[in-house]
């Protein structure tokens, strides 16, 4: 009896034995909490949280250019902290990718906060974290709701700069683009939708919108008039205008409201109320900010579980712009 007991497996034994294996592994983001640094670095949140409420004091825009950051990371190849890593005489990155080139920004703020963390726990918390707390703190800096992050994933040694072009929608896309995009990340068009939201907050470039203001007939043509005035036909690429022209420096739902009346600036942002798919999802949290601001914060959540290094996978970087 006792031989034949010992002979059948133990199922705690075998759990354990499994857990153990998966966190070994690191390929699932099933094994990322929000108490991954409970004990290995206590002051990790306060010490993001102060970093990006400085920076987002000095300058508002900051708060956008973290938050798109964090998208950024998480579409080409994970929520991985690649986007961070500098082009070397014998690498290149994603930064000067089509989509990131002189328009991804705020990587003094990220290495400033990693400075700071690397004084109370040095060698503990991972780049690619910091991205992600700092995108949520960002949010919560300028108005908007706040959540639990799932912690704990590690920093890529490399980048690809092939990669980005191909993950990155760009601000011409059709609605199909958008989804198919959105839908290679195993985000929904709902997910698409609320997360389109975070243009809610920062700006964008004339050269961007140059086409939609003079020669798309879906924007209203008093906002089209509006915003030619900053970006004329010849030149002026680089002159800025606000993503939500109501209330751009704060996280709310105008940007669907905006949409409604197709003062979208973006063409990318008007395909969302344009007679498709996604019309309804924008009438909803245009009429519903409680419903944009709980579908948001699941976007958020289900983004940064796009293929995290996690376990023995990766490194913990010391400086964030380059792998150890």
């Amino acid at each position: 009896m006792a031989i034949a007991s010992l002979s059948r497996p133990n199922k705690m034994v075998v759990a354990l034995a499994l857990a153990l294996f998966a966190v070994f592994m690191g390929n699932s983001s099933a094994h990322l909490s929000p108490d991954f640094y409970y004990k290995s670095c206590p002051k990790l949140l306060s010490t993001v949280r102060a970093g990006v409420r400085s920076a987002v004091a000095k300058e508002p825009r900051m708060g956008a250019s973290l938050l798109r950051l964090h998208f950024h990371d998480c579409f080409v190849n994970g929520c991985d902290g690649s986007i961070l890593l500098e082009d070397t005489p014998t690498f290149t990155g994603e930064q000067t990718a089509a989509p990131n080139n002189r328009s991804v920004r705020g990587f003094n703020v990220i290495e400033s906060i990693k400075k700071n963390l690397e004084k109370v726990c040095p060698g503990v918390v991972s780049c690619a974290d910091i991205l992600t707390l700092s995108a949520r703190d960002s949010v919560v800096a300028l108005g908007g709701p706040s959540w639990k992050v799932k912690l704990g994933r590690r920093d890529s040694k490399t980048a690809s700069f092939s990669d980005v072009v191909g993950a990155i929608p760009p601000p011409t896309s059709t609605l199909d683009t958008l989804i198919n995009r959105f839908n290679t990340k195993g985000l929904s068009p709902r997910d698409l939708v609320a997360l389109s939201g975070a243009h809610t907050i920062g700006q964008a470039r004339c050269l961007f919108f140059k086409n939609r203001i003079y020669n798309e007939t879906n924007i209203d043509e008093s906002f089209a008039k509006e915003r030619q005035r900053s970006c004329p036909r010849n030149g002026g690429d680089d002159n800025r205008a606000p993503l939500d022209f109501r209330t751009p420096k704060l996280f709310d739902n105008y940007y669907y409201k905006n949409l409604l009346e197709k003062k979208a600036l973006l063409r990318s942002d008007q395909v969302l109320h344009d007679g498709g798919s996604t019309d309804s999802l924008v009438e909803l949290y245009g009429d519903d900010s409680d419903a944009f601001e709980s579908d948001f914060v699941a976007a958020m959540i289900k983004m940064g579980d796009i293929q995290p290094l996690t376990g023995s996978q990766g490194q913990i970087r010391k400086v964030c712009s380059r792998p150890n």
